[in-house]
């Protein structure tokens, strides 16, 4: 492994190549899920519920099976119903596949507005629409909850009527009651909680304690690319499934768990994907696709329209959030609580265990404690989105230092200097944290312009917040083969969404002495590469880049020995250094990687490098983010006026990427502060399923976002590096408040902070005054 010594002597790591994909992607010609056309193709569209939640009577598709065109239809009816029951998850499952089945077509019960209840498969799109016409369904409309608070109460609705509460089941999803137990239905999935210390003795400790409730609403990811998902389901029981997703892998298990075949029979080819930030991780259309193909025996294709995005494909959640802190009149923090409920949708799995680990690890603290709970609620399934439920809660921690900053008159820098978790705080999920770059982003961002410049106007304010992401890890594969030119084909197992090939082939040639260019980086299909982890967690230039330099490692160990034999010496003779292969003492006999390239089939064959691992050590990430925003008093719009970043980003492989993912992250964080959410009317439908509708902030609503990359060495790789997709939309919301309170004089306790929100708060201040 690379010592932080030999990290200064990087030759490529560290560059700004263009990017492989480019030139295909901005001339058209990269293929999407929506480009796949086989022959014989059928199209299939899928009708959805009308209602929030409503029981299924009955549904006749005779009609819709008549009309010419069609080939199939298909219902809960076709799809397996496991049990999913607790006993039936098996241990370790991550998955309850009675959910995944239902979440992909209702069995008995519409769960939300855009749920799907049937699907048609036709010739052409435009018979598949008229097909979704005749199908009649006759639904019990039933009451339904969608804000979080509704959902917990005694009297709601239960979504599920036999779903079980796991108190504290780790890593497994709630799942359903056995027949046998007669204890109430709940719609509280899942619990967890974590502390550390006694909180109680803490807060009588304190001097000063600030408790505040928070709520925010679901915010959807926003990838530009609808899903789409194509099948072919092959006379021998094979299914191949060509689609939109964050990992084929993760896909092909998820199929062939749902549809009782065997991994070796699920084939899943990754095609381009335009965005997911953590939405595209879950099969959606591949099981509607891969039922009606194997009804029909012919291939089958289906795209989501926008409007079906928005309301099926899967938010992040809204919650509710209770924070209580206290510190001394000094600024030492003495005790931290949270209590948090997330909406999962209509089955279990809101990020609130993310939420609760995280929300309080960018301080060093004795005494905290975090509930979370995920609660079903009327709406679909959420999904994840970066840094998956820390933003929100940082948005309700961040007001609340803020808050004891201003009572006890300390510079919310400083403050966080003192509180500031270090190399070995522990956790309060108890493991401890190892070196990161936090207290270096303290002090940089202190010392820099942004922080020293005064705000001059009224109505202007700044504010700062700090977010935390752990970054994850995982198996990948990558096989890499020399070329009779020089160059190299690297085929990895990682969907690349933010540029991750062109990483992976940076350490394939920072290894091999050669230039990035002179490596081909693809994406395989599962049977192609060895199995590769989801593209999420900020995982992929971790461990994929990882897997490509032990391949290129490989590669450096087969040419030794090939020089070895045409020179007829040992290979302990031969020496591998920046592309070029030489004798230890014999200067005569030495050859560049392109010369031995051209010779390998002549004298013992291709040279592959291969690799696959589960590397560890892949170091957690720090942001703190600064904004200043003016108010405008009469209407309560926010002008974002300045933003800076600073985040330890590790080793920059690609710098611009990195730019980029810091970059893209404030923006999404800035529109989930400002403009973004789901309105729901009062049946339970989402009213603004547009982007026309739902509010993303555009060039016009951001400065040029300034980036602050701090470049603290990661041990736990070969060249440093560290996630950094994750935490740049952790500080956002938490910062761009406390900005508003600076300008204003209000708190903000609620997401979005729109105009209307903004003026409602400022008058209810003037009246409580």
């Amino acid at each position: 492994m690379a010592t932080e010594a030999k990290v200064q002597d990087l030759k490529v790591i560290g560059t700004r190549p263009v990017r492989h994909d480019g030139p295909d992607k901005v001339t058209g010609r990269a293929r999407y899920g929506a480009d796949v056309n086989l022959p014989g193709l059928l199209y299939a569209r899928v009708l959805r519920s009308p209602h929030a939640h409503a029981r299924i009577k009955s549904i006749d598709t005779s009609k819709a099976l008549a009309l010419p065109g069609v080939k199939a239809v298909v219902t809960g009816a076709d799809f397996p119903q496991p049990s999913g029951k607790v006993a039936d998850l098996g241990e370790g499952s991550m998955i309850n596949m009675k959910f995944l089945s239902n979440q992909a077509m209702a069995s008995d019960k519409a769960l939300y507005k855009g749920h799907a209840v049937a699907a048609v498969a036709a010739t052409s799109l435009h018979e598949a629409e008229e097909a979704l016409k005749l199908i009649e369904v006759d639904y019990e409309v039933l009451p339904f909850a969608i804000n979080v608070r509704d959902a917990m109460k005694e009297d709601a609705p239960k979504i599920h009527e036999r779903l079980a509460n796991l108190s504290n089941p780790g890593l497994r999803p709630g799942g359903l009651r056995d027949d046998s137990d007669d204890t109430e239905s709940t719609n509280v999935a899942n619990h967890f909680v974590y502390e550390i210390g006694d909180v109680e003795k803490g807060f009588k400790e304190a001097d000063i304690i600030i408790e505040q409730e928070f709520e925010t609403q679901p915010v959807h990811q926003g990838f530009i690319e609808p899903q789409s998902a194509t099948a072919q389901w092959s006379p021998d029981g094979s299914l191949t499934v060509w689609g939109s997703s964050q990992g084929h892998f993760n896909i092909r298990d998820q199929l062939a768990g749902l549809l009782n075949l065997p991994r070796s029979k699920v084939k899943v080819t990754p095609m381009e994907i335009g965005g997911g930030f953590g939405a595209k991780l879950h099969v959606i259309l591949e099981p509607v696709v891969a039922i009606l193909s194997r009804k029909t025996g012919r291939p089958v294709k289906a795209s989501l329209s926008r409007t079906e995005v928005f309301e099926t494909s899967g938010p992040t959640s809204g919650s509710y959030m209770k924070v209580k802190i206290g510190a001394t009149n000094e600024g030492k923090i003495t005790a931290a609580n949270a209590y948090l409920a997330y909406q999962a949708g209509a089955y279990p799995g809101s990020p609130v265990m993310g939420g609760t680990q995280n929300v309080f690890t960018p301080y060093d603290l004795e005494n905290a404690r975090a509930e979370g709970l995920d609660v079903i609620t009327n709406m679909p399934k959420v999904l994840a989105y970066r840094a998956p439920g820390v933003g929100g809660a940082g948005f309700a921690v961040e007001q609340v230092m803020d808050q004891i900053c201003e009572k006890i008159g300390m510079d919310p820098i400083e403050f966080r200097v003192l509180n500031g978790a270090k190399e070995g705080t522990r956790r309060i999920t108890g493991p401890q944290l190892p070196m990161t770059g936090y207290p270096e982003i303290l002090q940089t961002a202190k010392e820099h312009d942004h922080y020293k410049t005064p705000l001059t106007r009224p109505n202007q304010g700044r504010g700062v917040a700090v977010g935390f992401w752990g970054n994850t890890t995982g198996p990948a594969s990558a096989v890499a083969s020399v070329n009779s030119d020089g160059t190299v084909s690297l085929v990895e197992g990682s969907v690349d969404i933010g540029g991750t090939r062109a990483v992976a082939a940076m350490h394939v040639a920072e290894e091999l002495g050669i230039s990035a260019e002179d490596v081909k980086p693809t994406v395989g299909d599962t049977d192609s590469i060895g199995y590769t982890k989801i593209t999420g967690g900020s995982s992929v230039a971790f461990m994929t880049g990882w897997a490509s330099y032990e391949a290129a490692n490989d590669i450096k160990r087969q040419m030794l020995e090939r020089a070895a034999r045409i020179w007829d010496v040992s290979s302990d003779d031969v020496t591998y250094s920046d592309g070029l292969v030489a004798h230890k003492s014999d200067p005569e006999l030495k050859m560049t990687f392109k010369e031995m390239a051209a010779r390998l089939n002549a004298t013992g064959g291709p040279v592959v490098g291969r690799a696959s691992l589960s590397p560890a050590g892949q170091g957690p990430s720090f942001a703190l983010h600064m904004v200043d925003v003016e108010v405008d008093p009469d209407t309560g719009k926010v002008d974002v006026l300045r933003y800076t970043t600073f985040q330890d980003v590790g080793k920059a492989i690609h710098p611009s990427y990195v730019e980029g993912q810091m970059q893209g992250g404030a923006s999404q964080g800035i529109g989930w502060a400002l403009t973004e959410e789901y309105y729901f009317n009062d049946q339970g439908q989402m009213a603004n399923s547009s982007f026309l509708d739902y509010r993303m902030p555009t060039a016009l609503d951001l400065p040029m976002i300034e980036t602050v990359m701090i470049e603290c060495h990661n041990p736990g790789h070969p060249y440093g590096a560290r996630g950094v997709g994750e935490v740049p939309i952790v500080p956002p919301p938490g910062a761009i408040a406390n900005a508003v309170y600076h300008a204003t004089g209000v708190r903000m306790h609620k997401l979005p902070m729109a105009p209307g929100t903004i003026l409602d708060a400022v008058w209810e201040s003037k009246e409580g005054k």
